[in-house]
This record gives C-alpha cells, sequence and structure tokens, in this order.
C-alpha cells in the first residue's frame, strides 16, 4: 500500500490546458501503479471560460478547493489584456498563497533543438511584488504610472532561496537588477542579495545588469547555474532561457513557498490549438515532476524524469514543434509506458 497519500487540486485551464493537463495526469496515474506514492486529484474552473461562466477567471469555489490541498497543477490559461480586467490566475494565486519563489530549470535535452549542449541553469524569479503588484494609473490623459515595489525583506527571502539551491548544485549565483538606473528599487535588491551572500562563502557571485544578462545568456548560457531576479526581469529571462533549449514547450515552472506550491508549464494558452490534440506536454509534465519533488516524492520524480528523457531520446512520439507526428495524448501515453515498463 503507498505510504503517503498528496491531495492535488488540478486546473486544466483553457486553450491548450485540458490536452497538456489530461497527458499529464496519464503520466502521474501511472507512476502511481510502480511508486508508493498516491495522489488524489480535485479539478476546478479557472481560466479566460470561467470569466463568462462565473464572472471571474478564479471562482471562490476553486480558491476553497485550492485551499484544502497540498500543491497546485495549473494548466494554460489565457489572461485579458484589457484596462480593468482581472489579472492572470497564476498572479493571483502567488499573491493569495505567498508563492514567492519561481523556478525555472532551463537545459539541454535529448534530441531537443539547443544553443549549446550543455546548458544548464536555474533562473529564481522573486514572484511578489516589483511591478507585477500591478499599481498603476493615468495621471493625465495620455500619461500613465505604474508603480514598482521592492523589499528588503522579500529580497532576502528570495536570495536565500537562491544560494541554498546554488549551494546544492554547482555553488555558482548570478544575481541581475539595474541599480545603475533605478537606483533605490534595484539597489535594495542588489544590497540584499550581496548581503545575504556573506552566509554563502562557498558560492560564487556573479554581479550583472538585466541589458548584459540577457546577452550573456546568448553568448555563454553554458557558464550560468542558478540566476536570482526581480519579478519582471526574472520574467524575462525566463522565456529567453527557454528559447535557448528548445523553446517554451519543454519549459516548466514551480511557484513555491514555505507551504504551498503551484506547478505550470512556462508558455501560454495557444488558443489557435484549442482541442487539437498536437501540442508538446513535456513542459507540464517536467511540472509535475517539480511537484513530485516539492512533494518529498523523489523516486515518484525520478521515475517521471528519466521515462520523459528516455522517450525524447528515442524519438518515435514527438510531437510536430519536436520534428515528430505524435499527438498530446500519444506523446504523454509514451512516457506512461516507459515508467510502466521499468517497474
Amino acid at each position: 500500500m503507498p505510504d503517503k497519500s498528496h491531495r492535488i487540486a488540478v486546473l486544466p485551464g483553457d486553450g491548450i490546458g485540458p490536452d497538456v493537463v489530461d497527458a499529464t495526469l496519464t503520466v502521474l496515474n501511472a507512476v502511481q501503479k510502480v511508486d508508493d506514492v498516491r495522489l488524489e486529484f480535485l479539478k476546478g474552473d479557472a481560466g479566460f471560460y470561467a470569466i463568462e461562466k462565473f464572472g471571474t477567471n478564479l471562482p471562490d469555489k476553486t480558491v476553497e478547493m485550492i485551499k484544502k490541498t497540498e500543491a497546485c497543477l495549473k494548466g494554460p490559461m489565457t489572461t485579458p489584456e484589457e484596462p480593468g480586467s482581472p489579472r492572470s490566475v497564476a498572479v493571483t494565486l502567488r499573491a493569495m498563497f505567498d508563492l514567492y519563489a519561481n523556478v525555472r530549470p532551463a537545459r539541454t535535452l535529448p534530441n531537443v533543438p539547443s544553443l549549446k549542449p550543455n546548458i544548464d541553469m536555474v533562473v529564481v524569479r522573486e514572484n511578489t511584488e516589483d511591478l507585477y503588484v500591478g499599481k498603476e494609473f493615468q495621471v493625465a490623459p495620455g500619461i500613465g504610472i505604474a508603480i514598482k515595489i521592492n523589499t528588503r525583506t522579500a529580497s532576502e527571502r528570495i536570495a536565500r532561496f537562491a544560494f541554498d539551491l546554488a549551494k546544492r548544485r554547482r555553488k555558482k549565483l548570478a544575481f541581475v537588477h539595474k541599480s545603475n538606473i533605478l537606483k533605490l528599487t534595484d539597489g535594495i535588491f542588489k544590497d540584499s542579495v550581496l548581503a545575504v551572500g556573506k552566509e554563502y562563502p562557498d558560492v560564487e557571485v556573479e554581479d550583472i545588469h538585466v541589458d548584459a544578462a540577457t546577452m550573456q545568456f546568448i553568448r555563454r548560457p553554458e557558464s550560468f547555474d542558478v540566476v536570482v531576479a526581480t519579478n519582471l526581469y526574472g520574467d524575462i529571462l525566463t522565456d529567453e532561457a527557454a528559447a535557448l533549449v528548445g523553446g517554451l514547450g519543454v519549459a516548466a515552472g514551480a511557484n513555491i513557498g514555505d507551504t504551498y506550491g503551484m506547478f505550470e508549464p512556462a508558455g501560454g494558452s495557444a488558443p489557435k490549438y484549442t482541442g487539437q490534440n498536437k501540442v508538446n506536454p513535456v513542459a507540464m509534465i517536467e511540472a509535475s515532476k517539480m511537484m513530485l519533488d516539492f512533494l518529498g516524492e523523489d523516486s515518484a520524480a525520478s521515475k517521471v524524469e528519466k521515462a520523459t528523457m528516455k522517450v525524447l531520446e528515442e524519438g518515435k512520439a514527438l510531437t510536430f514543434d519536436l520534428g515528430g507526428r505524435a499527438k498530446t495524448s500519444e506523446m504523454g501515453n509514451a512516457i506512461a509506458d516507459k515508467i510502466l515498463a521499468a517497474r
């Protein structure tokens, strides 16, 4: 019998969300058959479609459901862009559950085009403040102001998270800012990282401006280990990092707090592919692997990881963006089959 049981909130989302979430649940159901882990999935409504149905993209009923779980597996969702429209579900949940660390690995994968053959970095993005607080207003026609908030408390917290991660990896950390221009707000972030860094004398620290970082990601991506940045810079850099190793289709993300975690693919909902069962599910499946790590289910996480890598290596069940003809569900089934075959 399974030693542990975990209750997981599942938000399929919209666009390609239901397709990649279904493929991921196929993989997670397979791993439960070969590992001592039990996952109870609770599905909830959230996303663009929910606005017309519930008047909001994150209904109260869904929030209450999420509060009864240990982690959330969130599919891609379309966020409306009109002024006054609801902010993104991801941003709302990050604030609601204080998921202060956004963690985005970017590494060279088997059979997936990559700028360099040995990229292996993790971008850690502060998730709760900066311009993402969404405080903006119009002071006169055609003149808008946005408020950027950086605090020492949040900066030190994300710095410590990143240093702890670097200590477990290759002991290198680059921190990204623009304090030569934003001397106060980005200065707080810079000073906080340097102060926390004194507690980690064995970690090599690199100080780099955001514009230089975007260039160095292209010139020498293999040199980066852990990269920590404020919210907006981190958002931009994580997408660039994904592009280096095959695109958003293989880029997973974790949103981690002290007591809860939300896991999602890095890419958007790609509405033009809605219901076509053709997009790459690897990012969503890798996000579920990160969720298993968060839950302390190392063995189950390892099985998902190894099976995913084997399917990529073999190249027999790849979706169109990876040069194959497999459907989303077929790639999910292939990964699940690898897990079952290894028992």
